[in-house]
């Protein structure tokens, strides 16, 4: 009997440790099971994310809608957005701890950049960002039409005066003039002869002519000054219109003296002995001076109609001719070697 019971006991107590083993085995296999599974969990856990906000306005805290707004993380994650009416704007899935650079850029306003660490668990705010008025420099070019530049050095050349007072406007002084249109030529002549000066000038020449008792036929006295005087401003007035005016329109010519001023003496003089015979077109090339050759011709023989019959012959006309084309060779070295000096000259 006492060997039975001690025979239960031993059994009893194998069974035990069996299944307290089987226990034990269960026990590791599920914790072996579940560490895995818990790394798992911890591997793919959601990181932590803050907000970006902020609000652009101009120099004048006025806010600016539709701008750009671009942030770069470190990892080269690129964000963007746009402002609201209001100007703000907000990034909610920036990560937390990292540093963000942050561009923005409107129309018409300079590009702001900046950076922000972003703190976890807070909204980042974004202070002062303003934005200034973009400052474009453009180069602007200025033309103005040959018509336009030739009006300009006309008004300059009405300005010039011998002396501060005597016209001397069928001179030019640029290097590179405008060709003048017909209006601007019949306007230096009309200028010319209705200037004070023509009229003394005239005047004088007069009583030269009366003091030389030429033409005799015309005799001394008040009548004989009279019929030179008149004689002289017909002269004058159809040889200019003619050869300042209506031969260079018709021909294309340009009727003042282009001065020198450059290279030698000798040159220099070459150039004016040469403008009676040969003048500029309004081409800017070079060509025989029809106008003024042909004006001067064409004024003295029209003086045959009131000139003394002894006036009135083919080789008068000629000789005056010559004469007249002589003195506008004096009248040109005169203009390079000596007017040029006293001569006042209007400004640009």
């Amino acid at each position: 009997m006492h060997e039975n019971m001690q025979l239960s006991s031993r059994r009893f107590l194998k069974l035990l440790l069996n299944r307290a083993y089987i226990l034990v085995l269960i026990t590791l296999g599920a914790v072996v099971a579940a560490v895995p599974v818990s790394a798992q969990s911890f591997g793919t856990a959601k990181p932590e994310t803050a907000s970006i906000r902020g609000t652009v306005v101009d120099t004048t805290d006025d806010p600016i809608p539709d701008a750009n707004v671009v942030i770069q993380g470190p990892t080269g994650d690129r964000h963007t957005t746009v402002t609201k009416d209001d100007g703000t704007f907000v990034f909610d899935d920036a990560a937390a701890g990292a540093t963000y650079q942050i561009a923005i850029t409107a129309e018409g306003f300079a590009d702001w950049n900046s950076s922000i660490a972003v703190e976890p668990g807070k909204d980042n705010f974004l202070p002062d960002i303003t934005l200034r008025i973009l400052v474009v420099q453009r180069a602007v070019t200025v033309s103005y039409s040959s018509k336009e530049v030739a009006t300009e050095q006309l008004k300059i050349e009405e300005q010039q005066r011998v002396l501060r007072f005597i016209p001397n406007i069928f001179v030019t002084y640029e290097r590179h003039p405008e060709a003048l249109s017909a209006k601007m030529k019949f306007h230096l002549a009309f200028k010319s002869l209705s200037n004070p000066a023509f009229f003394a000038r005239t005047a004088a020449w007069a009583g030269v002519q009366q003091a030389r008792d030429n033409p005799s036929e015309w005799r001394q006295g008040t009548e004989g000054y009279s019929k030179r005087l008149g004689a002289g401003f017909t002269d004058a007035i159809s040889g200019s219109l003619i050869s300042n005016a209506v031969l260079p329109s018709l021909l294309h010519q340009d009727p003042r003296y282009f001065y020198d001023g450059n290279g030698t003496k000798w040159s220099r003089a070459l150039h004016a002995i040469a403008a009676p015979f040969a003048c500029k077109g309004d081409n800017g090339a070079w060509q025989p001076n029809y106008s003024q050759m042909g004006g001067s011709l064409i004024g003295y023989s029209l003086s045959t109609a009131y000139y003394p019959s002894s006036d009135r012959t083919a080789g008068h006309v000629f000789q005056t001719f010559g004469i007249d084309m002589g003195l506008h060779v004096v009248g040109s070295l005169a203009q390079e070697f000596i007017l040029g000096k006293v001569t006042s000259r209007g400004k640009h």
